[in-house]
């Protein structure tokens, strides 16, 4: 990886939140396990990408830098698969257990379709 990699401040704990822009609101909550691991990758991408910045800068060879944003893309696809895991196997599976599956359901249907091109 090019470039310093960022680290994250580990006594920060992120704070349940709930899914407002659709319908279902219940809690969106994670183990702290699941989260830490989704940050470091995201913190790793983030210095990535400060290095590709860098590169350009200094005016590198274009295919070097296409290369390296081919490895931020790929590493963006883990860490969305990750997430959408995450969620079928907490989130989705919460929404059904409290009989609301169809609202969590349409409401992923609706991300996925920003999501994917």
């Amino acid at each position: 990886m090019i470039g310093s990699e960022a680290s994250i401040n580990e006594s920060t704990t992120p704070l349940p939140h709930t899914h407002e822009d659709h319908l279902t609101e219940h809690p969106h909550v994670h183990s702290e396990e699941s989260l830490r691991k989704i940050v470091n990758r995201l913190s790793r991408i983030e210095g990535h990408i400060r290095g590709v910045k860098t590169m350009v800068q200094e005016s590198r060879a274009c295919p070097d830098v296409l290369v390296q944003l081919a490895a931020i893309r790929g590493a963006l696809d883990r860490v969305s698969r990750m997430i959408l895991d995450e969620h079928l196997s907490e989130c989705v599976a919460r929404a059904a257990q409290a009989g609301k599956i169809e609202e969590e359901i349409e409401a992923l249907k609706a991300a996925l379709d920003r999501f994917l091109p």
